[in-house]
């Protein structure tokens, strides 16, 4: 893609995100929505394949459908109460359609059926766009607007979205579908402690950023898009693969690593709330996610290379792409958690 027109569609991808969080009225923010998904449509779409062109038609018409059910919404509620602000949700229809839309376009169970198929046909960074920055200005209206919602509505939205992302990760062979359930597991963890202590749902969403950021740009480094692929990865760049295997234990929530913070604060905090049965829930939908990592896992460390055609160990040449991001999204990944108490101090 020309430098020139992919510098244009970062910036107004940035530039959308920035609207709808500096706005308090519900026309801008509707307006940052639709700058975003109208920046990252041209980059879905620009290897010209059927799969990538299918992938940016389903996702253009899920935000646009989102988009359009949230003027609706806002428009309902500033025809009741006479405002457009959105700290002023008073109107209980309106602020229920605000939350299944939101939902919607960040991929929250069940409204959650788009997100891997769109993931599947997307190369590896236009989906790290997708699964961190992308869901950026729909979590933070979910939080401006969540006094407004039924706690009961975010329970459920939080709890479907951990168990569908654990279940729905179970039997792929697709990383990069893999890596969407994963998404919107970690998604329901962000929801459900949302109307209790927010700045928790902040400390999960840049956990999650960092872990998801080491993952895509790992496998980005060694070529992997299917499972059957990293099979052969060991022999191309052991180190790499280790710090891979690694992450996605991380992903998982495996108390060494960082992952593990978030998961430990948020059951910590259900547990506080007199959720009890709730966080046993999350809990046990979090084994499900570990299961398909430690799958992964399994498939890097543990296997041999089979000695087929179809799977030839790959070619042992440097590669030119950098390596300061990737380095240090894998550190944040692994080691953060030491820090917990620093981190938590600086949000709250």
């Amino acid at each position: 893609m020309n430098p020139y027109v992919l510098t244009i569609l970062l910036s107004s991808l940035g530039l959308g995100t920035t609207l709808t969080f500096a706005s308090s009225h519900w026309l801008l923010a509707w307006m940052g929505l639709e700058i975003n998904t109208l920046a990252i449509v041209p980059l879905m779409a620009q290897h010209h394949h059927p799969r990538a062109v299918e992938a940016t038609t389903k996702y253009f018409l899920t935000q646009a459908t989102a988009a359009a059910m949230i003027l609706f919404a806002s428009t309902t509620n500033a025809w009741i109460t006479g405002e457009w602000d959105m700290n002023n949700m008073s109107n209980p229809i309106a602020s229920t359609m605000i939350i299944i839309a939101l939902a919607l376009k960040i991929g929250l169970a069940p409204m959650h059926f788009w997100m891997p198929e769109v993931m599947q046909g997307l190369d590896l960074l236009t989906g790290l766009i997708l699964s961190t920055w992308q869901k950026l200005a729909p979590l933070a209206l979910i939080v401006l607007t969540a006094q407004a919602i039924d706690p009961l509505l975010l329970t459920a939205l939080g709890l479907m979205s951990t168990l569908v992302g654990g279940w729905g990760g179970l039997n792929q062979t697709q990383l990069r579908k893999i890596l969407a359930y994963s998404s919107i597991a970690h998604m329901g963890w962000m929801i459900i402690v949302l109307q209790y202590a927010p700045q928790l749902t902040l400390l999960a969403l840049l956990m999650y950023i960092f872990m998801t950021s080491a993952a895509f740009l790992t496998l980005k480094a060694s070529s992997a898009t299917k499972v059957n692929t990293l099979a052969v990865v060991w022999s191309k760049s052991p180190i790499l693969t280790t710090t891979t295997a690694l992450v996605l234990l991380s992903l998982g929530g495996l108390p060494p690593l960082t992952g593990f913070m978030p998961k430990w604060l948020i059951l910590q905090e259900l547990a506080k709330q007199g959720l009890a049965l709730t966080a046993t829930i999350m809990a046990l939908a979090a084994l499900l996610s570990l299961y398909f990592y430690l799958r992964l896992c399994y498939a890097m460390t543990l296997t041999i290379s089979p000695n087929t055609a179809a799977a030839t160990t790959p070619w042992r040449t440097r590669t030119t792409q950098t390596s300061l991001p990737l380095a240090m999204f894998t550190i944040m990944a692994l080691g953060l958690l030491p820090v917990s108490p620093a981190i938590v101090m600086l949000i709250t």
